[in-house]
C-alpha cells in the first residue's frame, strides 16, 4: 500500500512538472492536471449521473414495494435489491467520482507541501523550487489562506480568501446544476435522493472550511474541478437529454377509441382521407 501512495505522489508531481515545463507557471500547470484528471473520471462522472436519473425513475415501484412489504424488511430489502439488478441501478455509483478523487486530494496535498521531495530533479520545476517557491496571482500556492492570514494580514490574504469564496460559490454553481441535471420535476419523493441533495448543499460549505487550511494550490485544484464538472453537467444533458426529456413510447400510448355499438368490420374499416372524396366528387362533375 506504501508502494503505491508514493507511486501516487511521484505520478502527480511528474506530471506537474511536465506541464511546468511546457507552460512555467505552477498554477496553470495545476490548471491543465485538474483538467486530465477530471477528464479521465468523465466517463466515472457520466455513470453516477446515469444512476441518479434510474434512482429517480424506480421510486414509484420503490413505494410500491414498500407498501406492499411494509411489515416484512428483509422481503422488502430484497425485492429492493432485485428490482436495482433489474433495472441496472448501482446506488454505490452516485458517490464513485467522489471517492476516486480523494486519494488524489490528499496526494496534491502533500506534493504542493514539500514539492521538492517529489518533483523529478531534472524538470524545470525543480529548479525554480529551488530557488524559490513560484507564485501564481500574487499567491504562494504552497500556503493556506489561514497561514497567510495569522501571519502575513488581512491585505496579503486577500487574493487566498478570494479564491476560497470562489472554491464556494464554483461548488454551488456546480451542486445546483447536478440537482437540475438529476432529478425530474414530477420525480416521487425519495429519501436516499433527497439525504444526497442534502449532502450536496453543505458539501460545498465543506470544501470552504478546509480550503481555508489547505494550500492555495489545492484550492485551485478545487475551483478547476467545480468549473470543469459544471461543463461535464452541460454536455452530459447533450448527451442523454434533461430529465424527463425521453418520449413515451408508442406501445404505451392509449389506443384510438371505438364506439362499442359499432359492428367489427365498421370499426377495423380504415379510415380514407378526406382528400381522396374530393376527388372523386371532381371525376363525377367532369
Amino acid at each position: 500500500m506504501g508502494a503505491l501512495w508514493d507511486g501516487l505522489l511521484r505520478l502527480l508531481a511528474t506530471v506537474l512538472a511536465f506541464f511546468y515545463d511546457v507552460i512555467p507557471n505552477l498554477g496553470i500547470s495545476i490548471v491543465l492536471l485538474t483538467i486530465v484528471v477530471n477528464a479521465l473520471v468523465f466517463p466515472l462522472t457520466l455513470k453516477q449521473t446515469r444512476s441518479t436519473r434510474a434512482m429517480q425513475s424506480i421510486q414509484p415501484d420503490v413505494e410500491r414495494l414498500r407498501k406492499q412489504h411494509k411489515e416484512e424488511p428483509e422481503v422488502l430489502n430484497q425485492e429492493i435489491m432485485k428490482l436495482y439488478k433489474d433495472r441496472g441501478v448501482n446506488p454505490a455509483g452516485c458517490f464513485l467520482p467522489l471517492v476516486v478523487q480523494m486519494p488524489i486530494w490528499f496526494a496534491l496535498f502533500r506534493v504542493l507541501r514539500a514539492p521538492l521531495d517529489f518533483v523529478p530533479e531534472a524538470s524545470l520545476l525543480h529548479s525554480d523550487l529551488q530557488v524559490g517557491s513560484p507564485s501564481f496571482l500574487g499567491m504562494d500556492l504552497a500556503r493556506p489562506p489561514s497561514e497567510v492570514l495569522s501571519s502575513d494580514g488581512f491585505v496579503s490574504a486577500i487574493p487566498y480568501l478570494f479564491l476560497v469564496g470562489f472554491v464556494v460559490l464554483t461548488g454551488l454553481l456546480q451542486q445546483r446544476l447536478t440537482t437540475s441535471s438529476t432529478q425530474t420535476s414530477d420525480a416521487a419523493p425519495n429519501p436516499q435522493a433527497q439525504q444526497m441533495q442534502r449532502i450536496g448543499k453543505i458539501m460545498p460549505l465543506f470544501f470552504g472550511v478546509i480550503s481555508y487550511v489547505w494550500p492555495a494550490g489545492l484550492n485551485l485544484y478545487f475551483a478547476t474541478s467545480n468549473l470543469f464538472r459544471t461543463g461535464q453537467m452541460w454536455l452530459i444533458n447533450r448527451i442523454d437529454g434533461p430529465p424527463g426529456a425521453a418520449t413515451t413510447p408508442a406501445a404505451d400510448l392509449d389506443p384510438p377509441k371505438t364506439d362499442p355499438e359499432q359492428p367489427d368490420e365498421v370499426r377495423a374499416r380504415p379510415t380514407k382521407p378526406q382528400g381522396s372524396a374530393k376527388k372523386r366528387n371532381r371525376r363525377r362533375r367532369k
